[in-house]
C-alpha cells in the first residue's frame, strides 16, 4: 500500500493497489498489517460511519477533546478537498495544517491520528466518505473549530460559499479552542 507521509506528524495519505480489468476492479480497502506497516500506528478502529454530501457542503473542523478520535478516511464516491489541523501542544507542528484532494476513482485515503481536527469540502456534485474511527462519538467531548478562523489561515478552494451546518457556523476561533498536551 502505497504510503506518503506529510510535514504533519501522523497524517499518512493512502492510495490502495486497484487490479482491473474487464469485468471491473478490486482493492483491499483495509488491511491491519499493511496499515500499520504505512502508518506506523497500530489502531483499534471501534465504528464505521458514512457521510453522503452535495458541491460545496463543507463539514468541520471536528475533533473530540476526550475519546480523541483517530480516523481512516476514505472517498467512496466524488471529490473531496480534506483538511487535518495539529492540535497538540507538544508538537512542532501545533497549529499548522495540511490538506490534500482526495478522488474516489483513485480509492484514495489518509490516516489522521488523534490530536487533530478534521474537515473536508466537496468539490464533486456529490460525495460519500467512509471512515473508521478508533473510538466512539462521545457528543459532549466534541468541539469544532471555523473553518476560515484566519489564525490558520486554511487555503479552501471555493467555488461561492460554503454550505455549513448550525453548529459548524457557529463553531469557535482557534485561539479560543481546546487542544490536546
Amino acid at each position: 500500500m502505497p504510503a506518503t507521509s506529510v510535514q504533519l506528524s501522523g497524517i499518512v495519505f493512502l492510495e490502495p493497489q486497484l487490479y482491473r480489468d474487464d469485468r471491473g476492479f478490486f482493492y483491499e480497502s483495509f488491511n491491519a498489517a499493511a496499515f500499520e506497516r504505512a502508518t506506523g500506528a497500530e489502531a483499534r478502529f471501534v465504528q464505521d460511519n458514512h457521510s453522503f454530501s452535495k458541491r460545496n457542503v463543507l463539514r468541520g473542523l471536528h475533533y473530540q477533546i476526550r475519546q480523541a478520535q483517530g480516523k481512516l478516511i476514505q472517498v467512496i464516491n466524488g471529490e473531496i478537498y480534506d483538511v487535518a489541523v495539529d492540535l497538540r501542544r507538544s508538537a512542532s507542528t501545533f497549529g499548522q495544517w495540511t490538506a490534500r484532494t482526495l478522488r474516489a476513482e483513485k480509492r484514495q485515503a489518509v490516516w489522521i491520528p488523534p490530536g487533530f481536527a478534521h474537515g473536508f469540502l466537496v468539490l464533486s456534485d456529490e460525495a460519500e466518505i467512509s471512515y473508521k474511527v478508533t473510538d466512539y462519538w462521545a457528543p459532549q467531548y466534541e468541539r469544532k473549530i471555523i473553518w476560515n478562523d484566519p489564525d490558520l489561515g486554511i487555503d479552501w478552494p471555493l467555488t461561492g460559499d460554503p454550505v455549513l451546518s448550525a453548529p459548524d457556523r457557529a463553531a469557535s476561533r482557534f485561539r479560543d479552542a481546546e487542544f490536546f498536551e
